[in-house]
């Protein structure tokens, strides 16, 4: 559909680390938009990046943050549509360095990226030690030698403030995914967290796209129940968001997928354990009133978004070590295939028993029978059968021997065994959340450019 002039319009470029790339060239290159947002990191991947940085001063950004880049910026320039993303994860002043490099060497010349920095507020919790965490109830020292990162969900505010700088592209670390698309439209119409029922609106805008596809039939789509055309060739969504908060979501018209009502509603509901009490950094979402119509085909408008003024307090994810898990698998096909496989689970068990090792959590899956829904006993048994034991525990080597005794069994017994893996060992990096008040985190913005 062609943008009028008084629409704001933003793209969905990525809804996490490992997306694909070509649904938001195609946005860059042929949707007329003002802003492409991409929205890279899940509840770990801050704490994964900052034991990264730690390794490497260099690093610590989201990993395909060098390819995403080399393909979307060409047409990103040459639209002039300015980016913002959440890539930066626990290093954005890297990120930028990388993204300048990038442009830099594609030809593109003098490249701005403005730096949003302040989520990282480890040295502040360790002084509020007292904290209750979210989760347990227990006090935060109970994480404080473990803790691998702490970060705040900053919201819209600081990112308007890097949009102000005028550059091209803005960079943050932790900030609420919503609030990377409300900012847009904040800077360009002149919104504060005074027009509340607009922020309101903002941010059903954000939490619509935030997930990208999802919204476009990509986690909607069921074979035989709710089709969607072409989901080989599944388009990302944008929204047209007018002064007074109405907005349109829509994608392109010659991408894959669907737009309507089924698939809105199924993400306006998705993660919000409260429709009527959504908590953000930037409001208190009440998506209750809010009225959808079907105002073309893969177009759909909402009115009526309410919300109340933020909190005082921001949500902080805190990441820390939890052990280690080891995983073995194995496959048992033929007749008797399911006691095959149940066997070798107790010779496992036994033989890592009898060495002394020991493990906090065992967990034995039938995968096909019991790993999703715990149904060990499904009839009629199935011909073939894959086992896989995950056994956590604090020592990397007895994680090691899971994987060990699990390969074992190829010639060890019992028969029909094959198509073992190779020995898995994971460091555990666990997450629970505190709340700090507001005042005390002091978010910046810096700007960098090619000289």
């Amino acid at each position: 559909m062609p943008k009028s002039a008084d629409t704001l319009r933003v793209g969905a470029g990525a809804s996490f680390a490992d997306d694909r790339f070509q649904p938001a060239v195609d946005l860059a290159e042929k949707g007329e938009l003002d802003y492409l947002v991409f929205e890279c990191l899940a509840e770990r991947t801050v704490a994964r990046e900052n034991l990264t940085r730690l390794k490497n001063p260099d690093l610590g950004y989201t990993p395909r943050l060098s390819e995403r880049m080399a393909q979307v910026l060409p047409p990103v320039v040459r639209n002039r549509v300015r980016v913002v993303t959440n890539m930066g994860a626990a290093n954005p002043p890297a990120a930028a360095r990388e993204v300048r490099r990038v442009a830099q060497d594609l030809g593109l010349g003098d490249f701005s990226c403005a730096i949003v920095t302040g989520d990282d507020v480890s040295d502040l919790l360790r002084q509020h030690p007292g904290l209750p965490l979210m989760e347990s109830g227990e006090p935060l020292e109970t994480l404080l030698p473990k803790m691998a990162s702490a970060n705040a969900y900053l919201g819209a505010d600081i990112i308007v403030k890097a949009l102000e700088t005028n550059a091209q592209m803005v960079i943050t670390g932790r900030v609420a995914d919503p609030s990377l698309f409300l900012a847009p439209a904040m800077h360009r119409y002149g919104w504060t967290y005074e027009n509340i029922e607009r922020i309101g609106a903002g941010t059903v805008m954000g939490h619509l796209l935030e997930c990208c596809a999802q919204v476009s039939g990509g986690c909607f789509g069921d074979p035989g129940k709710k089709e969607v055309e072409n989901l080989a060739g599944l388009g990302f969504p944008y929204v047209d968001i007018l002064e007074d908060g109405e907005m349109t979501i829509s994608k392109l018209d010659d991408a894959g997928g669907r737009v309507d009502l089924a698939t809105c509603k199924e993400q306006l509901l998705y993660e919000m354990h409260d429709p009527a009490h959504y908590i953000t950094p930037d409001c208190v979402l009440d998506i209750t009133g809010l009225h959808l119509t079907q105002s073309g085909k893969n177009h759909v408008t909402f009115r009526g978004a309410r919300a109340k003024p933020h909190t005082d307090t921001y949500k902080v994810t805190v990441g820390y070590d939890d052990g280690y898990i080891g995983i073995g698998e194995i496959s048992y096909a033929g007749i008797n295939a399911v006691a095959k496989a149940k066997w070798a689970a107790d010779i496992v068990q036994q033989r890592l028993k009898d060495t002394g090792h020991t493990y906090s959590e065992v967990r034995v899956d039938l995968i096909g029978m019991s790993s999703l829904h715990g149904r060990p006993d499904v009839r009629p048994e199935p011909y073939e059968v894959r086992l896989r034991l995950a056994m956590r525990c604090d020592n990397p080597k007895a994680a090691a021997a899971v994987g060990f005794e699990v390969r074992a069994l190829h010639v060890n017994g019992p028969c029909g065994g094959g198509g073992g893996s190779d020995p898995v060992v994971r460091k555990i990096l666990a997450v629970q959340s505190v709340l700090i008040p507001r005042k005390l985190v002091d978010p910046q913005v810096q700007v960098e450019r090619i000289g």
